[in-house]
């Protein structure tokens, strides 16, 4: 959400445990559910960028408001069972 346009491996690096094709699986449903645009450049090697479609950036609220109550989770949570017990 904070950068305009990522490539594949950009993208892949701020997600560590996902799979290529994990990450392929979910940026085509995204892309045909119109969340994000899939633009190929005529290049050699090839370059790919992913953006979020206007359509997509309506998620963005949404998105923001589960990152709080993730972090506010992770909170209760160590309160609840001490850190030792969050994964």
């Amino acid at each position: 959400m904070h950068n305009d346009k990522l490539r594949f491996s950009e993208l892949q690096r701020s997600i560590p445990d996902i799979t290529k094709k994990m990450l392929t699986t979910q940026l085509r449903e995204l892309e045909y559910h119109d969340i994000i645009n899939r633009k190929v450049y005529a290049e050699i090697p090839p370059k790919v960028e992913y953006s979020m479609t206007e359509y997509g950036k309506g998620l963005i609220p949404v998105l923001k408001s589960m990152k709080t109550w993730g972090l506010s989770h992770l909170l209760h949570l160590k309160e609840l069972h001490g850190e030792e017990h969050i994964k």
